[in-house]
């Protein structure tokens, strides 16, 4: 069962324990779980810390100015990489941890709370976010 601890802020942290390289996956299993659940598509921002999610590079190969279209118009799911400054905050946010630097890491996390209106889901391995995120193991 995911870990789920309460923050500063209004947002949720709901972690989900997956490796890296299963945590696109998780997060896909989590989008799907959240758009059963009744969350409007359009309420959901899902963000990679390493490789680009497939769907975010499938729509950048029509360009930029269609990707960030689908972004604005706010009525799917939006897929993007978690130092896209552009993308704006979300009622949930997804973070798939597969990859990135440890250093920067913390602060990205932290971007990534500020952008989640109601609920941040990360999945990654467990022990990396516990630290990443300054809480013991």
């Amino acid at each position: 069962m995911p870990k789920q601890r309460e923050t500063d802020g209004s947002a949720q942290i709901q972690l989900i324990p997956a490796p890296v390289d299963g945590a696109v996956d998780a997060a896909d299993e989590a989008v799907d779980l959240l758009l059963d659940a009744g969350r409007a598509p359009g309420e959901i921002l899902v963000l990679t810390t390493g490789d680009r999610h497939p769907w975010a590079a499938h729509e950048l190969s029509f360009g930029e100015a269609s990707y960030w279209a689908q972004h604005d118009a706010t009525d799917d799911v939006f897929y993007a990489d978690i130092t896209a400054g552009r993308a704006a905050g979300r009622p949930v946010v997804v973070v798939a941890i597969n990859g990135g630097d440890d250093e920067t890491m913390p602060q990205v996390l932290a971007g990534a709370l500020d952008r989640a209106g109601t609920l941040l889901i990360v999945c990654g391995e467990p022990a990396r976010i516990n630290a990443l995120l300054g809480a013991s193991a």
